[in-house]
């Protein structure tokens, strides 16, 4: 891996939820020689750099004829940019913007001896029935349970198959919430979406169970990770040498319930969930529980790896990020 006093480091989707946040986390570390790339469009996202130091800004469309000639002072790439929508239906899309354009972008890091971080999901690993382990000899196992899931999915296959997975870091996310995701609209977490709702009607909506025989009304499990914690273990990957596949997670399963009082409680509010039906669109394609399994990850990254509760995540997000409006 290159190695400079000033590294040129290239984040794809840095105008993006989890990419600002790395901007934010290197900034604060005293790195500024960045190159924030991604397709601002008519979108809020430009809001999510103001204040962030770099030293350009490429759209996607012209990105790779920027590269060119650009090898010998680029030290890594963190490839977070993608379509991240769930729900999306386009699967040719889907295909071109998460997996294809992956793959040349991690062809032109291999060939220049680039360290390639990229963002994989914990969609790939379906409605979990065969578990949540980041061990490579697992992949062709996993069953991704929507098209999002399975490009991300297509993508490490790749890799695996190539038989390079030894050369770059793939990160697959759990369920990362916090500042700097007012744009996903749908697909921003629930917090985002609920706090109105507790704020106006005292209230807070959740989705019944698809699964009452398993998971009671609310207590549906995530393995929820705070954008902060996500965001140090990833970055923390620019200070080794490690390479594979890692779960980005807590490592712990929590409920849509605690997530309510928890919200109640940065609200200084009495608890009071009520719980509606599902949309249509998402039974069957909803995980009702994920958790991380971050041996390898704890094994690799130790204190980086530690997150703090999900009370106080929650509670930190609330206060000083939702209710003013706040960016981080």
């Amino acid at each position: 891996m290159k190695t400079y006093e000033d590294p040129l480091i290239i984040v794809t989707g840095a105008a993006g939820f989890i990419g600002s946040g790395v901007l934010r986390h290197l900034n604060d570390k005293g790195t500024s020689n960045l190159v924030v790339v991604d397709d601002l469009g008519t979108t809020e996202k430009w809001k999510n750099l103001v204040g962030k130091s770099f030293s350009d800004i490429i759209n996607i469309q012209q990105f790779f004829s920027w590269l060119e000639g650009k090898e010998s002072i680029i030290n890594a790439i963190i490839h977070l940019g993608a379509c991240s929508s769930t729900v999306e239906k386009d699967a040719s899309f889907l295909l071109e913007n998460n997996y294809r354009f992956s793959v040349r972008l991690a062809e032109y890091a291999l060939n220049h001896n680039i360290r390639f971080i990229y963002a994989s999901s914990a969609a790939t690993y379906g409605d979990g029935s065969r578990g949540f382990s980041d061990d490579h000899d697992t992949l062709e196992n996993l069953v991704p349970l929507n098209m999002y899931g399975y490009s991300k999915h297509l993508f490490d296959l790749w890799l695996k198959r190539r038989g390079v997975l030894d050369k770059v870091v793939g990160l697959k996310y759990f369920n990362v919430f916090g500042p700097n995701e007012y744009h996903k609209e749908r697909m921003a977490s629930a917090i985002l979406h609920i706090l109105p709702t507790a704020q106006n009607e005292k209230v807070i909506r959740l989705f019944k169970s698809s699964d009452p025989e398993n998971f009671s009304d609310g207590d549906q499990c995530r393995d929820f990770i705070y954008v902060k914690d996500a965001v140090r273990m990833t970055c923390a990957f620019l200070e080794n040498t490690v390479s594979g596949i890692f779960n980005v997670g807590t490592g712990r399963a929590g409920t849509w319930n605690e997530i309510a009082n928890s919200v109640f409680k940065a609200l200084d509010m009495p608890v009071n969930i009520q719980y509606i039906d599902m949309p249509e669109d998402l039974i069957g394609k909803y995980q009702n529980y994920t958790r991380a399994d971050i041996s390898k990850t704890a094994g690799v990254l130790g204190k980086d790896a530690i997150c703090d509760s999900l009370e106080n995540s929650v509670v930190d997000y609330v206060k000083n990020y939702l209710v003013s409006q706040g960016r981080w």
